[in-house]
């Protein structure tokens, strides 16, 4: 979709449709289900084994990694491509059933990159639909971690697209997914989405409660990360989400901190990630009143900005250039515009 105002409407009125849908994902699948899909197999099938497996989950960090440096609008014509005419024929395959249960797990994650990729090149109704997907299979495999993770992806695009209740609601289901799971840094990322939606909510206690829960295990959460998309969640990201909610409940100067923590100190590998961290530290900066400051961070945010294919991006311009125009007299500002305009 374009950047423009038809396009924000489109997109709004699509979730404001349909978010009882997102809801209705919630519902579980029958646990199983893959077990009696292996007495149900027969005939001239393709057989999949470990190696299958392993392709997919190569597969799915290959596109991942491309994605998360040059956005979600670079390569998903690919990920589709590869789970219509690759995986499709697998899981309509003969195979064990541990195999299908790491079968429908793998394809669980590269179904959510799909859903990402939809959502970061602003096609939210594919992006819906991808995340339900995933949550339906991870589910039947019995993977609550890659189950919550889907969740989690509808719950940030309701909250993207401002609908409160329903991304307040799916982030508590999304928390109560993973329950049971030993996995900091994806209690972490769960607990992370539900302050991010009680925020926006107004509801500061619940908020100002998740974000602690989800501070107490990032710090438990050890150095190496695991194979999931939720295990990936660092320090330096959870600085960054934790530091825009401290923006949301009013408090820009531990906002400005840990959004500094997630620059400086752990860096963030990835292109689009810095991007976005350098326009949201700008914005922190300007509701301070450090004009020099907010400038700096959106010239390097430029920068970083160049070449990726990503709605937040797009959208982090748009709001850019909205915010330059009552600080037209400010010297460097008219540049700044300039620069920002061939990105717009």
């Amino acid at each position: 979709m374009s950047g423009g105002s038809g396009a924000v409407l489109d997109r709004r009125g699509f979730v404001a449709a349909s978010s009882a849908y997102a809801l209705a994902a919630l519902g579980l699948p029958d646990p199983d289900a893959v077990l009696r899909r292996v007495r149900l197999k027969s005939g001239d099938k393709v057989h999949v084994g470990r190696g299958e497996v392993a392709a997919i989950r190569q597969m799915t960090k290959s596109l991942g990694d491309a994605a998360a440096e040059l956005g979600g609008g670079h390569a998903r014509h690919l990920a589709v491509r590869y789970l219509h005419d690759d995986v499709a024929p697998w899981l309509d395959g003969t195979w064990s059933e541990a195999v299908g249960r790491d079968l429908f797990a793998a394809t669980a994650q590269l179904v959510h990159l799909a859903g990402w990729m939809a959502q970061d090149e602003g096609n939210q109704d594919a992006a819906q639909q991808y995340y339900a997907h995933s949550f339906r299979l991870a589910s039947e495999a019995g993977d609550a971690e890659l189950a919550a993770t889907a969740l989690r992806g509808l719950a940030v695009q309701a909250i993207d697209l401002g609908f409160r209740p329903t991304a307040v609601r799916i982030a508590e289901e999304c928390v109560d997914q993973a329950k049971a799971l030993n996995a900091p840094r994806a209690l972490a990322y769960y607990q992370a989405t539900l302050a991010n939606a009680a925020a926006l909510d107004g509801d500061r206690r619940t908020a100002t409660a998740a974000l602690s829960a989800s501070q107490t295990a990032i710090e438990r959460a050890t150095d190496a990360p695991g194979e999931s998309w939720a295990s990936h969640y660092s320090i330096g990201r959870w600085a960054h989400e934790s530091g825009m909610i401290l923006a949301q409940l009013g408090d820009h100067t531990a906002a400005q901190d840990h959004l500094h923590h997630a620059l400086d100190i752990h860096g963030l590998d990835r292109r689009r990630t810095r991007a976005i961290v350098l326009a949201d530290l700008g914005t922190v900066r300007l509701r301070q009143d450090d004009v020099d400051g907010a400038l700096a961070s959106w010239n390097e945010f430029l920068d970083c900005a160049d070449g990726i294919r990503s709605v937040k991006v797009q959208d982090a311009v748009s709001d850019l250039r909205a915010r330059l125009y009552r600080l037209r007299h400010v010297p460097g500002v008219e540049e700044l515009d300039e620069r920002a305009s061939t990105l717009g």
